[in-house]
């Protein structure tokens, strides 16, 4: 089982295809098997890479360390692991703390980012209000109704269960202060004056955690950045609407190695 150690903890991660390497980095209901349905398609042609964030999934550490100030140091701690100088980012809603932060910190090692149903720390009146309301609607109706459209489990009830089956493999969020961890992890716009990274803003567009329109006040924020809606869609638009969220995401970073 391949792992490396990081500040603490320790990281599992995959590595799938060969080619222009790929990270995914999932959301905080997910891990690595979150990417079944981009594995198979994008290791066609490219080097992926997906991993459990520490404390989820096969990673470990204390669970006081789960911690988003940690996420970009844990991915530079996987890339040099595996030798990849430079790779393309997926980071799907908490996985864009991590993602954002890495292509801040070091953006000569990102060819460009996709921020997928996620602010990445670039918090607005919108999107903090988004975090506001998680915690008591986990506590109350549970993960598919954050992070799956509303209609989804109806539409497609198979998937709606393997999404809280594979959710079921990590901490129970409401034991983890992550709302609050993840506000206080906020990105200062002035860091963004300078950003040069290609950026990709995806949004699903009955997404209850981060509206559109909150994503689309982040995109305008990101020098360069584009946005892009996946109709039909909730909180984790990669997983119901994996044939769009595909195509787009092929679209972007083709266009950027």
């Amino acid at each position: 089982m391949p792992t490396v150690e990081s500040q603490g903890a320790t990281l599992y991660y995959e590595v799938h295809g060969d080619g222009p390497p790929l990270v995914f980095a999932h959301g905080a209901g997910g891990n690595t098997l979150s990417w079944f349905q981009q594995v198979p398609h994008f290791a066609r042609s490219r080097r992926v890479v997906t991993f459990d964030h520490r404390g989820f999934g096969r990673s470990s550490c204390p669970i006081d360390a789960i911690r988003p100030r940690y996420f970009a140091e844990d991915l530079r701690a996987i890339l040099d692991a595996n030798g990849i100088e430079r790779a393309a980012l997926v980071c799907q809603s908490m996985g864009g703390w991590g993602g954002l932060r890495f292509a801040l910190s070091w953006p000569e090692r990102a060819s460009c980012l996709v921020l997928c149903d996620t602010p990445g720390g670039v918090l607005t009146e919108k999107t903090l209000a988004g975090l506001a309301t998680t915690p008591a609607t986990l506590m109350e109706r549970g993960i598919a109704a954050v992070n799956l459209a509303p209609d989804f489990p109806k539409r497609n009830p198979s998937m709606a269960h393997l999404y809280v089956e594979i959710s079921g493999l990590n901490p129970a969020l409401e034991t983890l202060p992550l709302a609050g961890a993840l506000v206080q992890e906020r990105v200062d716009l002035d860091e963004l004056r300078s950003f040069t990274v290609p950026t990709l803003v995806i949004s699903g567009e009955r997404d209850a955690l981060f509206s559109p329109d909150s994503l689309r006040e982040v995109a305008a924020l990101i020098p360069g950045a584009n946005a892009y809606v996946i109709p039909e869609a909730g909180h984790s638009s990669y997983f119901e609407s994996p044939e769009t969220f595909n195509r787009v995401v092929e679209d972007f970073i083709s266009s950027h190695h």
